[in-house]
């Protein structure tokens, strides 16, 4: 469950495309699921995807009459703070829903979203937020009377200005996290700081709906900029302290500052739990950001890395 809300955008070309076949065994017993990363089996996941179903077991009663393949792969880097566990237990989520539908039970389109959001949130917490697009919203808030902790809810009311805004990730760091996002909550618990820091997240949230539903960029830019260096100093001062930055990402950070103070570009910057850095900015000034990133940014960039991506719809289920 969620000590603050949260919000998020759907991107469109990082996805996962998760592939879910089933079959039905002759005799019931033991859950039997198999997973493989683009055809490649991945024992490192299968704890996790392991806690996973037994904790929706009761949701899927059906499950243990079937023998569960599941094969999984991202366009973009997994395990690296690049949201790839929200984007893998989304998907899984969604296919999960789809099997139940197949097999005879009936679910409306709301029954669907909102149950794939609520299963989704079991194997990842972000994840119920990957299940819709453009915008969504999970956590229970006053500021959104439709929210609640069980599962994220669409984001509506939001200035046409974010339907398209672009964010390209520049990609410090490939490779896995040293410390996970599971055992970066776990360290917040015993926090010093942690319960004026749910306190802040949901005053942000006020001044970002404001800023959404308006299109005040400078706000916007405020609030998740804010928001991005706070996660990251409560890191700094968990205990054990630990740093996911690195010294390139510090060094795009300063550039991007300084480089907004000169011109009338609208960058906003916000990190995940890692060290990538995400660039948002609106779609008209598009050209204009990625020449500055191509002339300035990418010396900072793992090989040269950048994914220039933009907000997306949501899922799709692929024939």
């Amino acid at each position: 469950m969620p000590a603050n809300p949260s919000m998020s955008f759907t991107l469109t070309n990082c996805y996962t495309i998760t592939t879910l076949s089933y079959r039905e065994k002759e005799k019931d017993g033991v859950l039997l699921v198999s997973f493989a990363y683009d055809g490649e089996a991945m024992p490192s996941f299968e704890p996790k995807l392991e806690q996973f179903f037994n904790k929706i077991e009761t949701l899927f009663p059906f499950l243990p009459n079937y023998v569960i393949e599941i094969n999984t792969v991202n366009t973009f880097p997994h395990s690296s703070g690049i949201a790839s566990s929200a984007s893998g237990m989304g998907a899984l989520a969604l296919c999960l829903c789809s099997m139940e539908k197949e097999i005879g039970h009936v679910l409306s389109e709301e029954e669907f979203y909102r149950k794939a959001s609520k299963v989704a949130r079991l194997g990842s917490g972000s994840a119920s937020r990957s299940i819709f697009g453009p915008m969504a919203i999970w956590g229970s808030t006053d500021i959104y009377p439709e929210s609640t902790n069980d599962y994220a809810i669409k984001l509506k009311g939001a200035s046409p200005l974010f339907n398209t805004y672009c964010d390209s990730i520049l990609i410090v760091e490939k490779g896995e996290k040293e410390v996970s996002s599971s055992r970066g909550h776990s360290l917040i618990n015993d926090h010093p700081f942690a319960q004026a820091r749910f306190e802040e997240a949901n005053k942000n949230l006020a001044l970002l709906k404001g800023a959404i539903e308006k299109g005040d960029l400078k706000v916007f830019t405020e609030v998740v900029e804010k928001e991005a260096l706070m996660l990251h100093g409560l890191m700094m001062t968990s205990d054990p302290a630990y740093i996911l930055m690195k010294p390139d990402t510090l060094a795009i950070l300063q550039k991007v500052w300084d480089h907004r103070k000169k011109t009338n570009l609208n960058m906003t910057i916000t990190l995940d739990a890692g060290a990538n850095v995400h660039l948002l900015y609106p779609l008209d000034q598009r050209t204009d950001v990625q020449s500055f990133i191509q002339k300035e940014l990418i010396q900072h960039c793992k090989d040269k890395y950048v994914i220039h991506d933009h907000v997306g719809a949501g899922p799709e289920k692929m024939n």
